[in-house]
C-alpha cells in the first residue's frame, strides 16, 4: 500500500539566489547552533569515536584552491562517519612552525645567515616568527565557514602550544622505547639561502633549465699495471671535486685504455663514452681493454690533499657499484660522500667512511667552504667553480671542460639552487617496520583501488628511514 503525504514546500522562484540561499542555511546553523548541538547529541548517545587525523595549514597565506578541495573531501568524510554512527570530533589546527614562517621573517629583517639570527638572539628571531603565524587567521575562518565545512575553529589547537609540541615529544619517546629512531646522516636536498634540509618532496617542486659547467678529470693511477694511466671522471659539479674520496666504476661494464694521437697522454674510460673526449678514431689508440671489477680497489693519486691525512688509509681508490651508467660522462663517478646519496651509500658500503662517523663535509649551513679547504675558504660553493676549475688546470688535473643545460632543482622560497649535502639528523626506522606497513596496507580499502594496489604500495616497497629533524630555529625542540 502506498501512502502520498503533502509536504508543505515552498515555492521555489523563478530568480533564486543560490548564494543568497547558502547564507541563509549558514546563518539557520549558526542561530541552532547545530554543529555543536550534533555533537552533544552524538557523544550523548555514547556513540563510538571516529578520529580523523587533518593535517593543519598555515595562517600565514591565504586559502587556495587545494585547501578549499582537500577541506571539502575532508568535511565530506566526518560528515559521512557521524551519519554512520559515529562520534565526530572536529578540531581546527594551525601549522605555526617551520621554514615558510622562517623564510618570510628572514626577508623582513634582511637575514643572510645563521650567525645574524644568533646576533640578534634566538628569543628576538622566534618572538617575530611568532608575531605573524596568525596573520590570516580571520580569513581562514571566513573561507571555512562559507564553505559550510562544520568544524571547531574556536577550540583549536596550535602547534605551538606546549601542550602539542609535548605530544610530540610523547611520540618520540614512543619511538625509542621502540628502538625505532635514531642520529646519523643522510645526504639531503638542502637550500644554503635557508640553511636548511628540505624534503625530497619539497625538492622536486621547483625545477629549472640551468647551465652548468662540466669537466672531465684525471685521477692517476699508481698501480705498477697502469703505470702513468690518468682514469678520467666526469662531473658537473666541479665544487664537490675538493670533497673526492673515491671513484665508482661499473663491475659489468668495458673500460679501455687509450693513448693520445697529438698529447700521448694515457687515459682510461669506458669504452662506451670515448665519444667524451674524442670525434674521430684517428685521434686516439686502445691500448688495452678491461673489465670494471678488474679495477676495484687500485688507488690513485688525490686531487686536493686536505682529507688525505683523515681519510688517506682508507679513501682514493677505485670502487664498485651498478648505479653508474654510460648514458653520460665518462662511466666513471667520483665519489663525495657528503653531497650525493649514492656517493654516501657506495662509500659506505665499501668501508670509505664508517656508519655514524662525522662525514668530511668542508660547506658550512650557508653553503660556503670552511677553513678545511684553505684554497677556496670562504666562497659559496655555486660561485667557487670557476676558482676550482682554474686550479684543476694549473695542476694539470683538467682535461676537459664545458657547460652542459639540464634540469636542476631550485629552493620553492628562495627560488636558488639547492646543493645535496650531508646533515646531522634523527631518523625513523621505517625499513624496520616496513613489513608491517606493507601488510597493514594490504588490509586497507582505497578508492580506487589501483592507488593502493599500486602506486601507495610500489613507495611503501622502496620506503627508507625517515628524516624527522630539521635544523631550524622556529619550530618544536627535540628533547635529546
Amino acid at each position: 500500500r502506498v501512502t502520498h503525504l503533502t509536504m508543505p514546500f515552498k515555492e521555489v522562484p523563478q530568480d533564486v539566489k543560490f548564494a543568497e540561499e547558502e547564507e541563509n542555511t549558514l546563518k539557520y546553523w549558526d542561530d541552532i547552533d547545530a554543529f555543536q548541538e550534533s555533537l552533544r547529541r552524538s557523544r550523548a548517545e555514547g556513540r563510538p569515536l571516529f578520529s580523523f587525523y587533518d593535517g593543519p595549514p598555515f595562517a600565514t597565506g591565504m586559502p587556495h584552491y587545494g585547501h578549499i578541495l582537500a577541506g571539502t573531501i575532508k568535511d565530506c568524510v566526518t560528515r559521512y562517519a557521524h551519519m554512520n554512527g559515529f562520534h565526530v570530533e572536529r578540531k581546527w589546527g594551525w601549522d605555526c612552525h617551520g621554514l615558510p614562517v622562517e623564510y618570510e621573517i628572514d626577508q623582513k629583517l634582511g637575514i643572510k645567515s645563521r650567525d645574524d639570527v644568533i646576533k640578534m638572539t634566538v628569543k628576538s628571531y622566534n618572538d617575530e616568527c611568532r608575531s605573524v603565524v596568525m596573520r590570516y587567521a580571520s580569513e581562514w575562518k571566513r573561507v571555512v565557514r562559507r564553505l559550510a565545512r562544520w568544524i571547531d575553529m574556536e577550540r583549536d589547537y596550535k602547534t605551538l602550544d606546549p601542550t602539542f609540541m609535548e605530544s610530540v615529544w610523547w611520540v618520540c619517546k614512543q619511538l625509542y622505547d621502540k628502538d625505532l629512531i635514531y642520529r646519523g646522516y643522510k645526504v639531503m636536498p638542502y637550500s644554503t639561502a635557508c640553511s636548511t634540509p628540505l624534503s625530497n618532496f619539497e625538492a622536486g617542486q621547483n625545477y629549472k633549465e640551468v647551465s652548468d659547467p662540466e669537466v672531465v678529470v684525471s685521477f692517476p693511477l699508481l698501480d705498477e699495471r697502469f703505470a702513468g694511466v690518468l682514469l678520467l671522471a666526469w662531473t658537473t659539479t666541479p665544487w664537490t671535486l675538493p670533497s673526492n674520496l673515491a671513484v665508482c666504476v661499473h663491475p659489468d661494464m668495458e673500460y679501455v685504455v687509450l693513448r693520445d694521437a697529438k698529447t700521448q697522454a694515457v687515459y682510461m674510460l669506458a669504452s662506451s663514452r670515448i665519444c667524451q673526449l674524442y670525434k674521430k678514431e684517428t685521434e686516439y689508440a686502445v691500448v688495452s681493454r678491461h673489465v670494471g671489477r678488474d679495477l676495484q680497489g687500485l688507488k690513485y693519486t688525490p686531487i686536493f690533499d686536505y682529507f688525505v691525512e683523515a681519510k688517506g688509509s682508507t679513501s682514493f681508490r677505485v670502487l664498485l657499484d651498478t648505479y653508474v651508467t654510460d648514458g653520460s660522462g665518462t662511466g666513471v663517478v667520483h665519489q663525495a660522500p657528503a653531497f650525493g646519496e649514492d656517493d654516501f651509500r657506495v662509500c659506505l658500503a665499501a668501508g670509505v667512511i664508517e656508519k655514524g662517523e662525522s662525514v668530511p663535509c668542508p660547506v658550512d649551513d650557508d653553503g660556503r667552504f670552511t677553513a678545511v679547504v684553505r684554497d677556496f675558504v670562504g666562497l659559496h660553493v655555486k660561485e667557487a667553480d670557476k676558482a676550482i676549475m682554474a686550479h684543476l688546470k694549473a695542476s694539470g688535473r683538467l682535461i676537459k671542460s664545458g657547460a652542459i643545460k639540464h634540469s636542476y632543482p631550485f629552493c620553492w622560497r628562495s627560488d636558488t639552487p639547492l646543493i645535496y649535502k650531508a646533515v646531522p639528523s634523527w631518523f625513523v626506522n621505517v625499513e624496520a617496520i616496513k613489513d608491517r606497513i606493507i601488510a597493514n596496507n594490504n588490509k586497507t580499502r582505497w578508492m580506487p583501488d589501483f592507488v593502493g594496489e599500486r602506486r601507495f604500495h610500489q613507495w611503501l616497497l622502496g620506503a627508507r628511514d625517515w628524516a624527522v629533524s630539521r635544523d631550524r630555529f622556529w619550530g618544536t625542540p627535540l628533547p635529546v
